[in-house]
């Protein structure tokens, strides 16, 4: 409707100045003015035409319909269009052509006029926008800001709705007497802008793109504090990590030097007494809980160690045979009911590691399997060699209850247990295989969990790198 209303103003302002000029001229024929002058009062009528119509097609009309009028009105035979004088048909030609010439420059003129008033608006929107932006203390005030500069824009009032949902929940907001607008962030839709469907339509595309702008200097605005709110859950969630760190840290130091007490005067007493006694059984108890809450001690120590970045690794040549020999007698103790089987190469294998560490991951593993298997069920502890890939491959194999499918991506994670299996589930709190990742990764090696194909029970792999 609006289009239509311009439409029919142009074409009656392109008549209104011809008539003029016509009238004007027949004045000047009057006063025995000469033609010329005429015909530049007709000119000048189309330059009229041309900066107060939209486009070019009202000017070049207006050249047209001057010339015809010149020729009807101020030549004869007068009221046609037949030329008594030939000599008037390079008039009616030069006419035209300067009509038309004039027409057009006088519309791209007002067309880079208009352009520049354009750039202007937006330039001036976008600078007010940004600087109250810059200064809005809160993603509340600047969707407010936002809605109040679109909304003069637009010229009429906008909503803005920040999203803290899923998706599915953004497509429910919808609604059908708006037209959005989203506000795209770094890394997803952070809200929408709300127009009135009528006014979005009749939004030109000078507007459109001001208002593209706009919500892009929102978009960057809002980032700016999501980026901010990130940044200070980060920092809380790190104050907590290493307030729990000191923490563990701290109660772990103490019970260790008890701990060791306990475990030596329960050797002791194991070694006074036969093996039928009930004291003795006693003091195997006692023994086997305090290793129990020995080891578990370390593993959060070398935790909090590694989260801490200063569990440093010496890294040297260490025979793998020893390094098993260590952490069976270890096993040993703690479970002497129970026989591991080794196999390893003939030829003294030398790898690159850092002998405690590696020890312990041996360890960990070696007790979850004691954990999970009956008495009479086999353990292995297998070391091969993979030329190829220049790597110490170690196998810790048993029999027990084996892994769940779902349970293999979350076994090495921190604190995971499970009622099935996992690291330190018999009376832990998950830490064992966690730390195992921890430092073959440290190692530069790899760590694995896989259910064993050929029988029941579960099998963990890890390698190291044989070259320095």
């Amino acid at each position: 409707m609006k289009e239509k209303l311009e439409k029919a103003g142009s074409f009656m302002i392109t008549l209104l100045l011809l008539s003029v000029a016509t009238v004007i001229g027949w004045i000047f024929r009057v006063l025995h003015f000469p033609e010329t002058n005429i015909v530049i009062v007709y000119i000048l009528s189309v330059v009229l035409t041309a900066r107060f119509t939209k486009g070019h097609v009202y000017g070049i009309m207006a050249s047209l319909i001057a010339t015809c009028a010149f020729n009807i009105f101020f030549t004869s035979p007068y009221f046609t269009l037949f030329v008594s004088n030939p000599t008037y048909l390079i008039t009616f030609a030069v006419m035209t052509i300067t009509s038309v010439a004039t027409s057009t420059l006088t519309a791209k003129v007002k067309q880079k006029v208009r352009e520049a008033q354009e750039k202007e608006v937006s330039a001036r929107s976008l600078y007010h926008l940004t600087n109250r932006l810059t200064n809005a203390e809160n993603l509340n005030e600047t969707m407010e800001i936002a809605t109040k500069a679109i909304g003069k824009v637009v010229g009429v009032e906008v909503s803005c709705i920040c999203f803290d949902e899923e998706l599915e929940e953004k497509e429910e907001r919808k609604n059908p007497a708006f037209e959005e607008w989203q506000i795209c962030g770094k890394k997803s839709i952070l809200g929408v802008v709300q127009i009135p469907k009528e006014n979005a339509e009749a939004l030109s595309e000078s507007e459109k793109k001001i208002l593209r702008s706009m919500i892009e200097s929102t978009a960057f605005a809002m980032d700016r504090f999501r980026s901010e709110a990130e940044r200070i859950k980060v920092g809380e969630e790190m104050a907590q990590e290493r307030y729990r760190g000191n923490l563990l840290r701290a109660i772990s130091h103490d019970l260790r030097t008890p701990l060791s007490g306990i475990m030596g005067t329960s050797e002791i007493l194991m070694g006074m007494t036969e093996k039928q006694d009930e004291r003795y059984m006693l003091a195997e108890n006692i023994y086997k809980d305090a290793a129990w809450l020995h080891a578990l001690v370390e593993n959060i120590l070398n935790l909090t160690r590694m989260q801490d970045g200063k569990l440093v690794l010496k890294k040297q040549m260490e025979a793998v045979e020893e390094v098993i020999e260590m952490a069976v007698k270890v096993i040993g103790k703690r479970a002497p009911e129970r026989d591991i089987l080794i196999d390893i190469p003939e030829e003294m294998l030398l790898v690159p590691m850092d002998a405690r560490l590696i020890g312990q991951v041996l360890v960990n593993l070696l007790d979850n399997a004691v954990k999970h298997t009956k008495v009479e069920e086999e353990i292995r502890l297998t070391v091969s060699v993979d030329e190829k890939e220049k790597k110490a491959v170690f196998s810790v194999a048993d029999k027990g209850t084996g892994i769940a499918k779902e349970d293999i991506p979350n076994v090495f994670k921190m604190f995971y247990t499970t009622n099935r299996r996992g690291a330190d589930t018999s009376r832990g709190i998950g830490l064992g295989l966690a730390i195992c990742e921890s430092i073959i990764t440290a190692h530069g090696g790899e760590i694995c969990v896989q259910s064993r194909k050929d029988t029941k029970g579960a099998e963990f792999i890890f390698t190291l790198p044989m070259g320095e």
